[in-house]
């Protein structure tokens, strides 16, 4: 019995090589898929490059409680929730629909007021210091560390700044 060309299973060895390149195939694009979403979800966790004024929290904190800036928390509740809320900051979710409108009331409509922002890690921050700038302020200040830390330090808790607890 020629035994040459198959393998134990009887399978020509032809098929298995074919069924070893397809398996590889199918290997190679799941890993480039991962591969893919990671270097996605990496890219979307990264602070937007901008050449505003920057603070660190400590600096935030002490400006704000000066009157010299008005430091706005743009998480969301239920981060607010979970950490509090810096003491001088007004809470202003950054999804609200009426977001610009609530916050030319915090700065009493004054475009060129010095407006500080501060997010969980100073991604949404660095966003949206452009896209405010864009909308016409002029002065708007990113704390890149954020409450929670970054790149750029430990954040405001880290620091041990205080903090409110939200009422909402």
């Amino acid at each position: 019995m020629a035994r040459d060309n198959q393998s134990e299973g009887g399978e020509p060895a032809a098929e298995r090589a074919a069924g070893l390149t397809r398996r590889q195939l199918l290997l190679a694009f799941g890993g480039l898929g991962l591969t893919t979403a990671g270097m996605t979800n990496w890219w979307r966790s990264q602070p937007v490059a901008h050449d505003h004024q920057r603070l660190t929290p400590v600096e935030a904190f002490t400006a704000a409680g000066a009157g010299e800036i008005t430091l706005i928390d743009i998480r969301t509740p239920r981060e607010w929730r979970q950490t509090g809320v810096p003491v001088g900051a007004v809470a202003i979710d950054m999804r609200r629909q009426d977001f610009l409108q609530a916050l030319n009331a915090a700065v009493a409509g004054d475009l060129t007021a010095p407006v500080a922002l501060i997010c969980a890690r100073g991604v949404r921050s660095a966003r949206l210091t452009r896209a405010l700038v864009e909308a016409g302020y002029s002065r708007i200040i990113d704390v890149p560390e954020g409450m929670l830390g970054s790149a750029s330090g430990p954040g405001w808790l880290a620091g041990n700044l205080p903090v409110a607890r939200w009422q909402g």
